[in-house]
């Protein structure tokens, strides 16, 4: 087996793509593929499909004889079979993981030939989404109120290869968090145009200081995630250091008050005093003089 390794590797090194028995081949995921082989040896010899996948060793996929043979070599995702003239490797319903180095070689006695090669890339499917967009709240944001997070998904339906309807999540990262919490599912409840090719996820909830941070809009679909820009939540808590200051200029003020007021009386009191006093030195005045 190493040894058979060993000459793959030399092959895939020596090929090019101008060499007509080497293929680049490219398909969507999901697809079905078809790659042949010429079936021009002698009937003593053998022919069978490897495939070489990075980091793998080679696989098995597949042989034949060289006469004519109804043999199938069949399993959930590969079938190797005669046709024709050919013989024909079938991948069925090809997955991301299956891109890779096919090759068909003939065998005879101790002779080994490489009869067909093919690079065989596997494509991702194509969501719709062409963008994702968030906007910060427009006004600063205090503990107990409420705010609202928008989320703009701009799709376009030509470019959408796969039929995976596509699911909006909410993230949020704090200042002091290594990894995002998750906070929130949408369910059916987007606002969309008359084309859906913008459609608006709201979250809406009632803020703590704790809940400041970025909250992320992701969508998830055709086997992948994609996030939005971010919106910074920023939580304004309330200015103790004024409210402080001001209460104490309330109690001072009514100090004042009151020491205004105990003023005042104490000095009237002392007018009253003075002017009782003289009235009753001047009503003695008058008894003595009588």
């Amino acid at each position: 087996m190493f040894v058979i390794f060993v000459f793959l590797l030399m092959i895939a090194v020596g090929c090019c793509t101008t060499d007509q028995n080497f293929e680049m081949k490219s398909v969507a995921a999901q697809q079905n593929v078809t790659l042949t082989c010429p079936r021009t040896f002698p009937h003593k010899a053998n022919l069978f499909w490897i495939r070489i996948i990075s980091g793998h060793q080679p696989e098995f996929l597949g042989g034949t004889y060289g006469f004519d043979y109804e043999g199938v070599h069949q399993t959930r995702h590969f079938t190797t079979k005669q046709e024709p003239g050919t013989f024909i490797l079938y991948i069925n319903q090809s997955q991301i993981s299956d891109t890779g180095l096919y090759y068909c070689i003939g065998t005879e006695t101790l002779e080994m030939t490489f009869v067909r090669g093919v690079f065989l890339k596997v494509k991702r499917p194509q969501s719709s989404i062409s963008g994702i967009f968030q906007a910060p709240p427009s006004a600063a944001v205090h503990p107990g109120e409420s705010v609202s997070l928008q989320c703009s998904v701009l799709s376009d339906s030509e470019k959408k290869t796969c039929s995976e309807d596509y699911r909006v999540h909410w993230f949020r990262a704090g200042s002091h968090q290594s990894h995002p919490d998750f906070i929130y599912t949408h369910g059916g409840n987007a606002e969309c145009g008359n084309s859906s090719q913008k459609c608006f996820y709201s979250f809406s909830k009632k803020v703590s200081v704790s809940d400041a941070g970025t909250y992320y809009c992701a969508v998830a679909a055709c086997g992948e995630v994609m996030f939005g820009n971010g919106a910074k939540l920023d939580i304004k808590e309330a200015n103790t250091a004024l409210y402080s200051l001001g209460a104490a200029f309330v109690a001072t003020m009514i100090v004042s008050v009151c020491l205004i007021w105990t003023n005042d009386k104490k000095d009237y009191n002392d007018v009253k005093t003075v002017v009782m006093y003289s009235r009753m030195s001047k009503t003695s005045s008058k008894t003595r003089q009588q």
